[in-house]
């Protein structure tokens, strides 16, 4: 009875000290965006080990930018497990798509592309394996716009959506300006984001095999100055970047060595200096690093 009561008093302890960490960062991180005028910020943080959840505005939506390519990505693998496609086979690389307001045409620029090796490969097949890993590690927009039309839109939409994102939406490629213009734009939540990235490391988001493989293509991404560069030089980081005009996002599977993982997904509005939105976002994942290495 005694030993009973001793734990039950150190559980209590425990949880108490718990509780006002997670308040600690919690308002941390409250504070230092409150220190950007006009920030719109959502952030989950999610730790696979204890399960620990903290969500700032984790269900507001924003302007989904490459992090789409995500559920994109999911889409194509989950066909390649069906057996319906393969890593290797060829795709024929156009720059022409049609708007999904009316069917109008329209084409990629190159210069408006972080990948602009993708547009030496218009009019040649080039293997779907390659065509994920431009989408991914370098967020080629054409690439993207190529897959896309291969597996459909809406497919990547329900593929997000029975994955637990289920206020994601996956209407169209990118650089669809009618669409644009109208108000039909790719969207997410931190939520959604999370879900998808907790799916992958679990590995429920297609089989095993698929899933260590986009880890894989995630850990290679190019673009470290958000999430990667708030935590300790090396640290692996698998991640999908996103940003468009005063939007500026990343979500990551981070993997503290000797530690479990743990999901963050920091998603940024209204800040029209990438380099400041970058801080912010360098700055909450310094934040949740001390605080997870504490636990």
């Amino acid at each position: 009875m005694i030993l009973t009561l001793l734990l039950a008093a150190m559980v209590t302890v425990d949880s108490g000290a718990v509780t006002a960490r997670t308040d600690s960062l919690r308002a941390q991180i409250e504070q230092r965006i409150a220190a950007v005028p006009g920030a719109r910020v959502g952030v989950v943080l999610h730790d696979l080990g204890d399960r620990f959840d903290l969500r700032i505005g984790a269900d507001s939506s924003f302007h989904a930018a490459s992090t789409m390519k995500v559920p994109v990505m999911i889409e194509l693998f989950r066909r390649v497990d069906a057996g319906a496609l393969s890593l290797g086979q060829g795709v024929l690389v156009v720059n022409h798509f049609g708007s999904i307001v009316d069917g109008s045409p329209y084409s990629l620029d190159a210069n408006d592309d972080s990948d602009s090796s993708v547009y030496a490969m218009v009019g040649k097949r080039v293997s779907v394996g390659e065509l994920i890993e431009h989408m991914i590690i370098h967020s080629s927009n054409l690439a993207t716009n190529t897959l896309i039309a291969l597996v459909g839109a809406a497919h990547a939409d329900s593929t997000a959506h029975a994955l637990g994102a289920t206020h994601m939406r996956v209407l169209r490629g990118v650089e669809d300006q009618k669409a644009y213009d109208l108000g039909m734009n790719n969207t997410t939540t931190a939520s959604d984001l999370a879900a998808l990235m907790l799916a992958i490391e679990r590995g429920q988001a297609a089989s095993r095999s698929s899933c260590t493989k986009m880890r894989d293509i995630l850990l290679r991404e190019v673009y470290t100055g958000e999430i990667p560069a708030g935590l300790p030089s090396g640290t692996p980081v698998a991640q999908k970047t996103g940003w468009i005009t005063a939007t500026l996002h990343d979500a990551a599977i981070v993997y503290p060595p000797g530690r479990t993982p743990y999901v963050l997904v920091v998603l940024t509005s209204g800040i029209p200096d990438e380099q400041v939105a970058g801080s912010l976002i360098a700055d909450i994942s310094r934040l949740v690093w001390g605080y997870t290495s504490a636990r």
